[in-house]
């Protein structure tokens, strides 16, 4: 990072995470109905993610594949701005006075993960909210009285019903998902962008902004692939502790997923590995690019 200002990068964090919910959501919504389902003993079944897709958009329309999208836009706009804001301006704390080009895993990593750590808080009940709307679909075999009428809906019901913890269940599993995952996916950015522009710099000068916005959607979308490639079975785990309807149901994701392994294999560790492969890609391109063509919009040069 050439230099900092303050709130523009947190500026352009949000709106980073406006493009994810936009282009990611509804790859989300089909990755955590097959979570949910596909790991119960009984109940519904969905043979694939296109299964599941066709049956949403069969009983539901397109709506349904936005089912939970408002708590999202929230969650995410303002975990995006931290998230960025926050890695960007630790990462060059971290660099100090260095100006060396090439990426400093030794500052990355530990600014990747310090941002996750840190948004996971504010993530937690969002997801939970998000989570708990997207399952109770038409396939759904929660009882009626279970359901809820919106976002706001469904966080005053876990208050009442679980107290104020309720609305923080799968915190653990959040956090472990977040740092590894942020600390992941801002490596891979990082490298792949500087090997990218490594390659192009011959380019004509007429091309720049185009071979921005072409490494943006590289890096962006292959960052994203790695991150859920490392981090998808805590998220499984994580689900699974924010849907559950019993009150003492364990949240220690590592129990979850040791149950998980023990019934259906590593296969199972990985449930909602296809829709959220294909969401990577596109949501995580379309948050770099939507990041670095706002930080230039707001005068913030990257070297």
């Amino acid at each position: 990072m050439a230099e900092s200002s303050g709130y523009k990068e947190y500026v352009a964090g949000m709106l980073a995470g406006v493009a994810t919910v936009i282009v990611g959501h509804p790859f989300d919504t089909v990755k955590v109905k097959l979570q949910k389902h596909n790991t119960e003993t009984n109940g519904m079944k969905y043979k694939s993610g296109l299964h599941c897709t066709a049956r949403i958009l069969k009983t539901e329309g397109v709506k349904g594949l936005y089912r939970g999208a408002t708590s999202s836009f929230v969650g995410m706009a303002f975990e995006s701005s931290l998230a960025f804001g926050i890695y960007s301006q630790t990462k060059q704390l971290l660099q100090g006075e260095l100006h060396n080009e090439k990426p400093q895993p030794l500052a990355i990593v530990p600014s990747g993960a310090f941002a996750g750590a840190i948004i996971s808080f504010v993530l937690c009940p969002s997801e939970l909210v998000k989570c708990r709307m997207q399952v109770q679909g038409t396939d759904s075999f929660l009882p009626s009285a279970s359901r809820y009428s919106g976002p706001i809906d469904c966080a005053l019901k876990t208050v009442k019903n679980e107290g104020l913890t309720g609305i923080f269940r799968g915190g653990g599993a959040t956090l472990l998902r977040e740092s590894i995952g942020n600390a992941v996916f801002f490596s891979t950015y990082e490298h792949v962008r500087y090997y990218m522009h490594l390659l192009l710099r011959d380019a004509s000068s007429d091309l720049s902004h185009f071979i921005d916005v072409g490494v943006g959607i590289v890096s962006g979308g292959l960052g994203g692939i790695a991150c859920w490639s490392a981090v998808l079975p805590l998220d499984v785990a994580k689900t699974i502790i924010q849907t559950s309807s019993d009150k003492n149901h364990t949240r220690n994701p590592i129990r979850i997923l040791e149950l998980i392994y023990r019934r259906s294999g590593i296969r199972g560790c990985y449930t909602g590995l296809g829709p959220t492969i294909v969401r990577a890609f596109p949501a995580n391109a379309a948050a770099i690019v939507t990041w670095e063509l706002a930080m230039k919009m707001l005068g913030i040069k990257r070297e």
